[in-house]
């Protein structure tokens, strides 16, 4: 299985664009160590030829342009995306659809509830059906035991992993949490049997998820924020990481302490928010999660399992 990162960043990337933190600003004037992000987003494939798109972040369009995994091999216009996948309903990984509008039709897979959200409240799939049919809906169940599969791909196997987290805030099932509203995923490769566990927003393990960990060849995990009360203390929201859907890096009960539980080949912490220290390659919260055998995602990283 090949694993691209097209994105490692949250939702407005790194550094976003009204954003002037020590992070932020640092970046964009050179005076720390940090690389630039765009928002979180990534594409699997057993071949090398037919990828899947797992969420489409607004900086898509960037994204691609600079992944020639995915451009056509002889083809005037074209690409190597077969499908999208989504793990949510969230603005930072649905709006990139727009943005593929000249190349659709396209297989969307979702969850019901999902579905609901970009049918209702954010109507993306009623848009874009005025441009050569739009986005066609394969349902995903919730069932972490319950397989499927994605049309033209072959050589990978799909299992939903209703998270808990939180649904964006303009569904109606903010804060009311129902299942389906988050997933990871279990991507599983026919011919190994080896798997990547694909988690971008979750507020807490449970026995699912933790089961997932156990025989994970690689884990890709929410590391949005260093602390829980990150936002607060930089003045940029009232509420935690946690409330909004994110499990913090540091702590007991944080990605990092989780991770270390399990034998996992490679950890890497993804969807990294533009305030959180580990950004700074310098800082001590970088080095702590580097010393526990945890990587950091960049754009571009390419895993091959």
């Amino acid at each position: 299985m090949q694993i691209l990162i097209l994105g490692s960043a949250a939702g407005g990337g790194f550094p976003q664009w009204n954003c002037h933190c020590d992070n932020c600003a640092g970046v964009r004037s050179g005076s720390i160590k940090a690389q630039a992000r765009t928002q979180s987003s990534i594409a699997v494939s057993a071949d090398g030829d037919n990828w899947v798109l797992i969420n489409a972040s607004p900086d898509i369009r960037q994204q691609l342009n600079q992944s020639p995994q995915l451009w056509p091999d002889d083809a005037q216009r074209g690409t190597k995306i077969r499908a999208a996948l989504l793990t949510d309903s969230q603005i930072d990984h649905t709006t990139g659809l727009l943005t593929l509008r000249e190349g659709l039709p396209l297989p969307v897979y979702c969850t019901d509830v999902v579905h609901e959200d970009l049918t209702t409240a954010f109507p993306l799939f009623n848009l874009l059906h005025h441009w050569h049919g739009g986005l066609t809906h394969h349902s995903i169940g919730t069932d972490h035991q319950q397989s499927f599969t994605i049309e033209n791909i072959t050589g990978l196997e799909f299992y939903p992993v209703p998270l808990e987290s939180n649904a964006p805030p303009y569904s109606p099932y903010r804060d009311d949490i129902v299942p389906g509203n988050n997933i990871g995923l279990k991507i599983v490769d026919s011919t190994t049997g080896k798997y990547l566990f694909y988690a971008p927003g979750i507020v807490q393990s449970n026995p699912v998820v933790e089961e997932m960990l156990s025989a994970a060849e690689c884990v890709l995990i929410d590391g949005t924020l260093w602390l829980d009360d990150e936002m607060i203390k930089n003045g940029f929201s009232h509420k935690l990481g946690s409330e909004m859907g994110h499990m913090p890096v540091n702590g007991q009960n944080g990605s990092v302490a989780l991770l270390n539980q399990f034998d996992i080949k490679r950890k890497i912490l993804i969807h990294i928010n533009n305030t959180n220290p580990i950004l700074n390659e310098d800082s001590s919260a970088h080095r702590f999660v580097i010393d526990n055998g945890v990587e950091i995602a960049t754009d571009g990283m390419e895993i091959t399992l």
